[in-house]
This record gives C-alpha cells, sequence and structure tokens, in this order.
C-alpha cells in the first residue's frame, strides 16, 4: 500500500500533486487532511501550506484474482484466469486443461470455490458485488441441463399429481428452475430446507 504526504497552497492542489506523484486517480485513493493551509495577510505574510496525506488503495479486484490464483493452485491443475467487471458482476472466466477437477460433480467444486469468491469480494470492496465463477462454459452447460430437468419434472408431476423433490442446489440454480417453470398453469415451485441443502419442489396446482 504506497503512501505519500503532498503540500500545495489549496488542499485541492496537494492532493492533486499526490495523485500525479502516485500516478492513481482520487477514486483509488484514500485522502487525509493534516492542514487545510493559511493564504495569509495580502497572500504572502503568514502564509501556510495545505498538507495531506494520500494513500494509494488497493484494488478489490485484483486482489480478488490474487485470492482465486490461490485457491486453484491448490487443486495443481494450469488455468488461466480472466475477470472482468460489468455492473457490479464480477465474472471469473477459467480455461485449461483438467477443467473437470475445478469444476466437480454438478458443479459443487466450482460453485464452492465461487462462494468462497463472494466471501472476499465482501471483505475488499466497499461496493457490493456478485461473483460469477465459470469454467470453459459450464454454466451455460448447466442452465440448459437444469431447463431440461425441469420440463422432465413438470411432465412427470402433471401426469402423477403428486410433489417432486429436487436435490439441494444453490440459490441461482433454484431460480433457473422457478424461472423456467413459473409460466406454466399447471403447476407450482417452491424452495424449501435451508442453506446450503436447500432445494425446489415442483408440485400439481
Amino acid at each position: 500500500m504506497k503512501q505519500i504526504t503532498a503540500t500545495g497552497q489549496s488542499v485541492n492542489e496537494a492532493v492533486q500533486s499526490a495523485l500525479k506523484q502516485l500516478d492513481i486517480t482520487e477514486d483509488q485513493a484514500k485522502v487525509e487532511v493534516i492542514a487545510e493551509g493559511k493564504k495569509g495577510f495580502l497572500g504572502l505574510f503568514g502564509s501556510k501550506p495545505a498538507i495531506v496525506k494520500v494513500t494509494k488503495q488497493d484494488d478489490p479486484i485484483e486482489k480478488l484474482e490474487k485470492y482465486i490464483r490461490n485457491i486453484v493452485k491448490g487443486f495443481g491443475v494450469d488455468v488461466d484466469l480472466e475477470l472482468t467487471v460489468d455492473n457490479k458482476v464480477v465474472t471469473c472466466e477459467l480455461s485449461g486443461e483438467k477443467m473437470a477437477v475445478l469444476i466437480g460433480k454438478r458443479g459443487q467444486t466450482l460453485n464452492a470455490i465461487q462462494y468462497l469468491a463472494q466471501l472476499a469480494i465482501h471483505q475488499y470492496a466497499d461496493k457490493y458485488h456478485t461473483v460469477v465463477m465459470d469454467a470453459e462454459g459450464y454454466r451455460d452447460r448447466r442452465k440448459e441441463t437444469l431447463r431440461q430437468l425441469a420440463s422432465r419434472i413438470a411432465d412427470r408431476t402433471i401426469q402423477t399429481q403428486s410433489e417432486v423433490k429436487l436435490e439441494p442446489m444453490p440459490s441461482f440454480e433454484r431460480k433457473i428452475i422457478h424461472t423456467a417453470l413459473q409460466h406454466n398453469p399447471n403447476l407450482l415451485t417452491d424452495s424449501k430446507g435451508t442453506e446450503p441443502n436447500r432445494y425446489v419442489v415442483i408440485k400439481p396446482k
């Protein structure tokens, strides 16, 4: 964490001097005003400079990337990692060989990494971010699988007129099931249980 103390005829001038020396923008900085400064008589006699202490804030996205790399390193696989940020949604794309190790059965390992990354960004960033972990397009494939599952279970539920409980899944996957069936006039969907074992129930109206 870089820090510098700068002076100027005004607080703003001192801050701008510090930002230039640190080569950062104001939103990347924490500013502490040590002295407001004083112009003095006729702008000459008794004048005192403004003094500020400016600290370069760590980039939360860079810290998150380092954190994820450390997790992935523990699996002993070579991975390319790319982070993108769009409207407070941080998407982390993993690619490379042996991605199945990082995805895990039904995405459980990938979901666990995503959960840890979500906790980490809450510590690193002042504003709320949502973290999405993906590996070789797994999320899109999983979404389509869940939609097909919802369709099959819907048909079975209507035929048997009995409710069906799905396996526990994270909230964003349960949402896919709910969304896929929300316009079906013959069915109701609900989530039951407590995290991390919360599951979807599909039942006839």
